[in-house]
């Protein structure tokens, strides 16, 4: 404890067996860059893009899945989203 009894708050702890990967890192920034560009692009046509551990799915405004499906790729997505 310091003075006036607050506590220091507590320094992450390093863990050294984690190992940078930048192409790794490089493959989930192109995936999450692409994943929020396909919200945004339902989102202008009035639909948003969900995730579960099945996949995507496109729920438009009466809260309904587009296709009444829920285990889309991103490339489905997209391929709805453009045609």
């Amino acid at each position: 404890m310091t003075e006036k009894g607050r506590r220091r708050p507590q320094l992450p702890v390093k863990r050294t067996h984690e190992v940078y990967d930048p192409a790794v890192a490089n493959t989930e920034m192109v995936d999450k860059l692409r994943r929020n560009g396909l919200k945004r692009k339902a989102r202008s046509r009035g639909l948003e893009l969900r995730h579960s551990s099945y996949g995507y799915a496109l729920i438009d405004a009466e809260r309904k899945r587009v296709d009444d499906r829920n285990d889309l790729t991103l490339d489905e997505v997209a391929a709805r989203l453009d045609g």
